[in-house]
């Protein structure tokens, strides 16, 4: 592990002292350190380097939309190694809510994810992509 110091002004450091309580670190150091990954991962990300990443993609849609939920299953199926598990949830007499978790590499996972929002008859949907380091290396 590698030490280092740096200076902040008053204002910023009272700022993210306030943010360590707020997010509930003990300490600065854990904090730094989380901002840090973030901000690499964030970067893996944006430049589609993700070797690996789960994901959450949640979305709604009107389930009388014509063959949607046979398209969207479909689409898990085809991608079955993608695609870890769905949560079907129905909102009112028409809608439906589903929670698909995938995990893979960021490409594939980002790629499907989109396929899954971009169907004809999904209303909203949202992507969350998380890097998870080296998985497949561990559990090939």
């Amino acid at each position: 592990m590698q030490r280092f110091t740096i200076s902040l002004e008053d204002k910023l450091a009272d700022q993210f002292t306030a943010w360590i309580k707020r997010h509930g670190y003990d300490n600065r150091s854990e904090a730094v350190r989380d901002l840090v990954r973030g901000k690499l991962a964030e970067e893996s990300m944006e430049q589609a380097q993700m070797p690996y990443c789960v994901a959450s993609v949640v979305y709604v849609y009107d389930h009388h939309e014509r063959e949607l939920g046979r398209r969207l299953a479909h689409q898990q199926h085809q991608h079955h190694g993608l695609t870890v598990s769905t949560l079907h949830v129905h909102l009112d007499d028409s809608q439906c809510l589903e929670v698909t978790l995938l995990r893979g590499a960021g490409a594939e996972v980002t790629a499907q994810a989109q396929a899954l929002i971009a169907e004809r008859g999904v209303r909203n949907g949202k992507v969350h992509v998380v890097p998870a380091g080296p998985y497949e290396l561990r559990h090939s």
